[in-house]
């Protein structure tokens, strides 16, 4: 049995690895998949594989790039989810904000440097037409840090996936005052080089096994409701976000990661612009 690491948000999108796992999809290729949850997000799952104490995460496109452009030696594999992430730009339940434009100069709740949320302000910033070089943050580390932070005004407000922050919007514990997607698909699987180099054929069989869940997953009855019950969520939350989301078994394009590098050089999140070839491995 050969064991593989492989670390993603807890959150709707991922259930489809879940559902592998418990089945025994993976065990019956000999392969030991054991999942982590991180809450924290992409920030935290980049540091987890540069420091190789992960093999596989499933991430955000553009928090990854971030980070293979500043040296960590990653590669995507393959496209995961292709429709973008729409991000909900919240304030507390009892904040005195009504409108996106009064957010200009305030502080926003980040998971960390280098996360989903940290890049999305900046989009949402520019965006916006405001000036992005003078951008505020405190770093919060989880969903239930930005809840805490907006709370006591340590933070004004905060992005984060809109279905997955639906049951705190509809406790009135955040209002959120719009919405900001992602100008590209939004997860992708990556991994360490030398996993690519040392495990290329183990990461095949992996990439066949969720391709295989991904492609027939919002076919499988009630599926909406297992979503529901699992997340917390209202069934019709879920059957909304089903029909937003289409997952990807394919490599993601280049002229994709192009755009991306583009944008995160523009908004001078990173130094250098890489060549997609850097942050792309076709096995």
């Amino acid at each position: 049995m050969k064991e593989v690491r492989i670390v993603g948000v807890p959150e709707h999108f991922n259930l489809p690895w879940l559902l592998a796992l418990e089945e025994g999809a993976f065990t019956d290729r000999g392969i030991e998949l054991i999942w982590t949850d991180v809450p924290e997000g992409t920030g935290k799952m980049s540091q987890m594989l540069n420091e190789g104490d992960a093999d596989l995460g499933i991430i955000l496109t553009e928090g990854i790039i971030k980070s293979i452009a500043a040296g960590n030696p990653c590669s995507i594999v393959q496209e995961y989810v292709g429709s973008p992430l729409l991000w909900g730009i919240h304030v507390s339940g009892g904040s005195f904000f009504k409108e996106l434009k009064e957010l200009k100069g305030k502080r926003a709740a980040i998971s960390r440097f280098g996360s989903g949320s940290h890049l999305m302000a900046y989009v949402f910033s520019e965006k916006m037409g405001w000036d992005t070089s003078s951008l505020d943050f405190e770093v919060v580390h989880t969903l239930e840090g930005a809840v805490e932070a907006l709370n006591s005004g340590k933070a004004d407000y905060f992005m984060w996936e809109r279905f997955t922050t639906k049951p705190l919007v509809d406790r009135k514990v955040f209002r959120r005052l719009g919405d900001c997607p992602t100008p590209w698909p939004c997860f992708v699987i990556a991994t360490r080089r030398d996993f690519i180099e040392s495990e290329s054929k183990l990461l095949k069989h992996i990439l066949d096994i969720i391709n295989v869940y991904t492609s027939e997953f919002r076919y499988i009855p009630s599926i909406d409701r297992t979503l529901a019950n699992r997340y917390g969520q209202n069934l019709s939350d879920i059957q909304e976000w089903l029909k937003l989301t289409r997952w990807s078994q394919t490599q993601i394009d280049s002229q994709v990661i192009d755009m991306v590098i583009d944008k995160l050089f523009e908004l001078k999140l990173i130094d250098n612009k890489i060549n997609a070839g850097e942050a792309l491995t076709n096995l």
